[in-house]
C-alpha cells in the first residue's frame, strides 16, 4: 500500500519514446527468413519463413474495462493498424486487457475477414460473443497445434491466470505459443511467472532462434504469474537455446517500479551472464539471426542510472529483482 499510495515519479517517461515507422521494411520479405518487429508490450509481428504472425494485438489507448481510466499509452502504436501487412494468423494469448483489446481485435476482424485467429482454451467462446465467426477461431490446449500454411503453432504451458471481471476468474486458458517453420523456431512467453515447466518447453520444442519472454509488471509481493528480469533470465536459461527479445515494458504503466527499470536490469544481468539480448526501439524490425548487441535506446529518455561497468565490461553490481503482477 506504501508502495501504491507514495509512487516513484519514473512510473512514466518524462520524454516521448524514440519510435520507428516499420511500414517501409514490411514491404520486403527479410533476408534471413525470420523478422520480429515489437510494437509496445507483448505485440509482435513475427515473419518468419514466409509466414507472418500477429501476437496480442492492443491499439487501444488504454488497457481497461473502460475508456475514461486504466493504464495508459506511454507512446502512440509504432504504426497505425491500418498500416499492418497482410497477416496469415493473430494469436491470443490469454484474456487480459492487455493482451485481449475489444476494440482492436474487432477492427482486424473486420478488416482481415479471411485472417484466422488462433488462442487459448475457452477464449474463442468470447470472441464468439463479440461477433466473431467460430470457423475464424482455433482455440488449443497445452501442447495442441495448428498449422498455419506450413508453420506448426504449438499452445505450450505458462504459469498465469485469466479473466477480465470478478466472475470469471482462470474460466479460461492462459498460454505460451510456439512458432516452428521449415528453417525457423520462435517461442513467445505472452505472460508467465518462472516455472520449471520452461525446461520442458525447450525439450520439446527447441532449439529456438528467437525467445521473447516479458520482463516488466513486476514486484516482490505479487508472488509468480510474472517474471521480472531476474527470473526472466532464469526462464531463458532453461529455454537454453536463441536470442532474447524482453517483452511486457516501456508501453504501460501496470506496476509500481520505474517505467525504465526492467530494461536497465535485464541488460545489466544480461551482460554478466553473456545472454544474447535483442532490445530495438519501438517498431524497429529485426532480424535476429543478425543480432549485433544491445542499444540502450531508454537511457537518453530514463532518468534510471547505468549500472556502473568494469574493465572488461560487466557491471560491478547486480540488483536482481522479482516478482509479478498484471
Amino acid at each position: 500500500m506504501r508502495d501504491f499510495l507514495c509512487p516513484d515519479e519514473n512510473r512514466i517517461p518524462s520524454t516521448p519514446l524514440p519510435l520507428v515507422d516499420p511500414t517501409s521494411s514490411w514491404g520486403t520479405r527479410p533476408s534471413s527468413g525470420l523478422r520480429v518487429t515489437w510494437l509496445g508490450h507483448s505485440t509482435l509481428v513475427i515473419e518468419i519463413d514466409g509466414v507472418r504472425i500477429l501476437t496480442d494485438p492492443v491499439w487501444s489507448n488504454r488497457v481497461s474495462p473502460v475508456r475514461f481510466a486504466g493504464p495508459k499509452r506511454f507512446h502512440p502504436p509504432p504504426a497505425p493498424l491500418e498500416a499492418l501487412p497482410p497477416l496469415d494468423a493473430i494469436i491470443l494469448s490469454h484474456d487480459h486487457y492487455d493482451h485481449l483489446d475489444r476494440s482492436t481485435v474487432l477492427t482486424l476482424a473486420k478488416a482481415r475477414a479471411e485472417t484466422p485467429i488462433i488462442t487459448s482454451l475457452g477464449v474463442g467462446e468470447r470472441l464468439e460473443r463479440w461477433g466473431i465467426p467460430a470457423k475464424r477461431i482455433t482455440e488449443l490446449d497445452w501442447w495442441e497445434t495448428a498449422d498455419v500454411k506450413g508453420v506448426t503453432v504449438t499452445a505450450s504451458p505458462a504459469q498465469h491466470f485469466s479473466g477480465r471481471g470478478i466472475k470469471d476468474r482462470n474460466t479460461t486458458l492462459w498460454s505460451s505459443f510456439h512458432l516452428r517453420g521449415p528453417k525457423h523456431s520462435v517461442f513467445f512467453g505472452a505472460d508467465s511467472g518462472l516455472t520449471p515447466e520452461f525446461a520442458e518447453i525447450g525439450r520439446r520444442l527447441g532449439p529456438f532462434d528467437l525467445v521473447a519472454l516479458e520482463i516488466g509488471a513486476y514486484h516482490p509481493a505479487w508472488g509468480d504469474i510474472h517474471m521480472g528480469p531476474a527470473n526472466a533470465l532464469s526462464a531463458y536459461g532453461l529455454l537454453a537455446s536463441g536470442v532474447f527479445l524482453p517483452i511486457h515494458w516501456g508501453t504501460f504503466n501496470l506496476a509500481i517500479h520505474p517505467w525504465s527499470e526492467p530494461a536497465e536490469t535485464v541488460a545489466t544481468l544480461g551482460a554478466r551472464a553473456g545472454v544474447p539480448l535483442l532490445m530495438p526501439k519501438l517498431g524497429a524490425p529485426v532480424e535476429p539471426t543478425q543480432w549485433t548487441g544491445v542499444d540502450p535506446w531508454w537511457r537518453a529518455v530514463s532518468s534510471i542510472a547505468p549500472a556502473p561497468l568494469t574493465r572488461a565490461g560487466a557491471p560491478e553490481s547486480l540488483v536482481p529483482v522479482e516478482g509479478t503482477a498484471d
